[in-house]
């Protein structure tokens, strides 16, 4: 089999969420001819999220998959090299870059944006994945509101649990908080602020067994619990499941290359998309694990296209 010709590129962006699609708008107006490898997932963490409404410019509800879809034909109207692969290895220590894909495609590039994002953690038991989207969320900023006056339970017991169960008290009017342990991770100040909210009740050294709910239309009822130490199954009547034990940034591809901090986010420069590597940028969950929303993700992604611009026209 010969080998396919290498594709060389002046800005290689890596991901396809909002993060990487606003890069290649940026880029491509810039007259840069950027090449977008789509990963496989393209559209991201978006494309299994359904109703979006805080997405700035749209008065009425919208899709996920909908907005990557709108913002995939942007990036391609403007003239981005849009392709279906997956990088699988790269290598930063060389000028230009190199970026391998699956079937063995090289790419070569002078400046690269790395927006492969993260993925929300899940339990990984089949009934939360049959009713993820419709009552099993991982993100309550996103889809809290729609359980106004409703009870919601959320799975964690780190910061991040603690933040979205008393991000939720807004909107139910009651959330538990279930927690493998006896004690929660979360730093003591926001524990002191939970225990002090009357609307959460924290159920102990307990895991979820299974969410219940019902098949048309989709939606959840309920769930089966078991306290881990006494084995004990009980259910809980709930309307919303919300998972909050972490996300896992995309980075294993960028291992002793790129500066990670202790969680395997890539970090970057202070009011800054650049790593520790001149010419190398990261946008989007792939370096941000505090606010994680797609605006905030495309104006990292319009932030990186413009510092790769600047920096390709001073080399």
């Amino acid at each position: 089999m010969s080998e396919k010709p290498t594709k060389h590129t002046k800005v290689l962006i890596i991901g396809s969420g909002p993060a990487g699609y606003t890069a290649a708008v940026y880029a491509a107006r810039a007259m840069l001819k950027p090449m977008l490898v789509a990963g496989m997932q393209p559209g991201g963490q978006l494309t299994i999220t359904t109703d979006v409404e805080n997405y700035p410019g749209f008065a009425d509800v919208i899709q996920g998959p909908w907005l990557m879809e709108q913002m995939r034909e942007q990036a391609k109207a403007v003239g981005t090299d849009l392709i279906e692969d997956h990088i699988q290895s790269v290598n930063l220590k060389s000028k230009p870059f190199e970026a391998i894909g699956d079937g063995g495609q090289k790419y070569t590039a002078d400046s690269i944006i790395i927006s492969t994002g993260a993925q929300a953690r899940w339990l990984n038991i089949e009934s939360e994945q049959k009713f993820k989207g419709f009552g099993v969320s991982a993100c309550a900023t996103c889809d809290g509101f729609f359980f106004k006056d409703k009870t919601v339970a959320v799975v964690g017991g780190g910061n991040a649990a603690v933040e979205e169960a008393m991000f939720l008290t807004k909107f139910a009017s009651k959330v538990q908080l279930i927690h493998r342990r006896d004690e929660l991770r979360a730093e003591k100040l926001l524990q002191k602020k939970l225990m002090e909210n009357k609307k959460i009740e924290i159920i102990w050294d307990s895991i979820v067994e299974e969410v219940i709910g019902d098949d048309e239309p989709k939606n959840v009822k309920g769930l089966k619990i078991k306290n881990v130490k006494t084995n004990e199954i009980s259910n809980l009547k709930i309307d919303g499941l919300f998972i909050a034990i972490g996300h896992d940034p995309a980075t294993s591809l960028f291992k002793d290359q790129l500066e990670m901090d202790s969680t395997g986010y890539l970090i970057t420069k202070s009011d800054s998309t650049e790593t520790n590597i001149p010419g190398v940028y990261a946008a989007g969950d792939v370096k941000d694990k505090i606010y994680r929303q797609a605006v905030t993700a495309a104006g990292m992604g319009c932030m990186a296209a413009l510092e790769a611009e600047k920096y390709l026209a001073a080399n």
